[in-house]
């Protein structure tokens, strides 16, 4: 004498949906895309799924399922919410512009680029178009034997008798100096003036300083940058050689160009 008002063969007393046709294993209650879970507990009733995904499918079997899946026709990992990524750099392909390359998400996953090639990336590279070290900011370090070099050109810079003018035959010199300062951008040097001690003490340390000076005014004019270069005079304070000779004099008069560290 009960009513059926779904019409589902299960009497309203005993339906636990009366309103909507539904099998007997669910007291009456629709299973609509048939797999198994009522569409009461079904997250997706209207697409088969699985029961660990509380009734919602897993297209791609990565193990997420498809409603919280953002790529969920391709397998990728539970930390990119299901979406690849095929170069590992940890972001999902379809927001990396260059997918199979791994690069920063500063980047949008492209690596930086490096023009030289040297393990620096150009907007961390002093020198970006010259081979470097990361120790010195992508730029070439100046070696010993570079510090040498250096040094053979700059004795043999010739000043007229008692000045600090330079002769004109220095000039093919200092253009060679200029050449080894431009391979090394970021390098300061300190340009020193020495003498030997014949004459006063006083006037020594004036004369050197002034042909120190006029080095690193040289070498400015002619495009080095004045933030890289500094001078001092030393006077007859530093001998290399014995002032006691003639050649141990000449060895004494001299500008050394050295590295400031």
């Amino acid at each position: 004498g009960c009513p059926d008002t779904d019409g589902d063969g299960i009497p309203d007393n005993k339906d636990n949906c009366p309103t909507v046709a539904g099998p007997k294993e669910f007291n009456g209650c629709p299973d609509t895309d048939g797999d198994g879970i009522e569409d009461s507990k079904d997250e997706c009733p209207n697409e088969a799924g699985l029961a660990e995904f509380n009734g919602c499918p897993d297209t791609d079997g990565d193990g997420i399922p498809d409603n919280k899946d953002n790529c969920p026709t391709v397998a990728g990992p539970k930390e990119l919410n299901g979406c690849p990524d095929a170069d590992g750099d940890g972001i999902a392909d379809k927001d990396d512009k260059c997918p199979n390359e791994a690069g920063p998400a500063a980047n949008n996953g492209c690596p930086w680029p490096d023009r030289d090639g040297d393990g620096v990336a150009d907007k961390d590279d002093l020198c970006p178009d010259k081979v470097g070290t990361v120790a010195n900011q992508g730029c070439p370090e100046v070696t010993e034997a570079v510090q040498k070099s250096l040094n053979a050109y700059a004795k043999t810079i010739l000043f007229d008798t008692g000045k600090s003018s330079i002769k004109e035959q220095s000039a093919e010199v200092l253009q060679n100096i200029i050449g080894i300062l431009n391979e090394y951008p970021n390098a300061k040097f300190k340009i020193e003036g020495h003498t030997d001690s014949v004459g006063s003490e006083a006037l020594n340390m004036k004369l050197s300083k002034e042909r120190a000076s006029s080095v690193m005014n040289y070498l400015i004019s002619n495009g080095v940058a004045s933030s890289r270069l500094s001078h001092e005079g030393f006077g007859e304070s530093r001998p290399i050689d014995s002032n006691k000779t003639r050649a141990g004099r000449a060895n004494n008069r001299r500008v050394e160009i050295n590295l400031v560290k």
